[in-house]
Parts: C-alpha cells; sequence; structure tokens
C-alpha cells in the first residue's frame, strides 16, 4: 500500500516516463508541483527521489506499468482521480509536445481512474493553456 501522495507521484512520474525518457522540464515540473500545490502541503518532499525511482522501477517490471497504474488506482480517494489525471497532463504538456506514449498513457490513466470525457478534455485543455509556447 502506498500513501495518496506516493499514488500523486507516480501518476506524474509515469507521464514523464512514458516516453522512455525523463526531460528535464519534465521533472522540474514534477517537483514545482510537489512544493508548491496544496495537496503536497504535509508530503515529505525529501521522499521525492525515492518514490521517482519506485515508480520508474516497476516500468522495467513485466505489466509494470498496469501493476503501477493499479497502485495509483488502489490507493487514491476517488476524489483525488481527477487530480492524478491533471497533475499527469501537466507532466505531459511541460516539455512542450506530448508523444504518442504519453497520451497512450493518459489515456489508460483516464481508463482506469474512472475520469469521465468531459472532465478528462477540461483538464486536457488547460494543461494545454498553462504550457503554450509561442
Amino acid at each position: 500500500m502506498i500513501s495518496h501522495h506516493a499514488a500523486l507521484v507516480y501518476a506524474m512520474v509515469l507521464g514523464a516516463a512514458a516516453d522512455g525518457s525523463l526531460a528535464d522540464s519534465e521533472l522540474e515540473t514534477i517537483r514545482g508541483i510537489v512544493h508548491h500545490l496544496p495537496i503536497f502541503s504535509d508530503f515529505e518532499r525529501g521522499n521525492l527521489p525515492q518514490l521517482a525511482a519506485a515508480a520508474t522501477d516497476m516500468l522495467s517490471e513485466a505489466d509494470g506499468l498496469d501493476t503501477a497504474i493499479d497502485q495509483i488506482r488502489t490507493n487514491l480517494p476517488e476524489r483525488l482521480c481527477p487530480t492524478a489525471y491533471a497533475l499527469a497532463c501537466d507532466v505531459v504538456a511541460a516539455d512542450g509536445e506530448a508523444t504518442q506514449e504519453e497520451l497512450r498513457y493518459l489515456e489508460m490513466l483516464r481508463h482506469d481512474l474512472n475520469v469521465d470525457r468531459l472532465t478528462a478534455a477540461a483538464i486536457e485543455r488547460g494543461a494545454g493553456a498553462r504550457y503554450a509556447r509561442l
């Protein structure tokens, strides 16, 4: 069992790692989210590197992505499922382009967390607007 903080961190790290690499902009976005959002106010920030490593380690296992998403779903209160999806979208949008692998991950996460399509569309549009570039 993992904490709701860990589940949220997993959602972000998996989004960043979905394309096979962790861009500096994605890692910086994760750090910024953890340092500034109220949901992380009681989170021990020193645990972030270990949680990120645990999330990426899961990806090297057989069915690791499915296992990680199951961990997120199982350990997250239902009211935080849209939050997890929004944080994952922010991380994917952080480097300015979403790969097919990242989009597939977001689709899987949305389905497994039961985030409805209308809510997901609003979250995705918001992430795109926040991380837009000229």
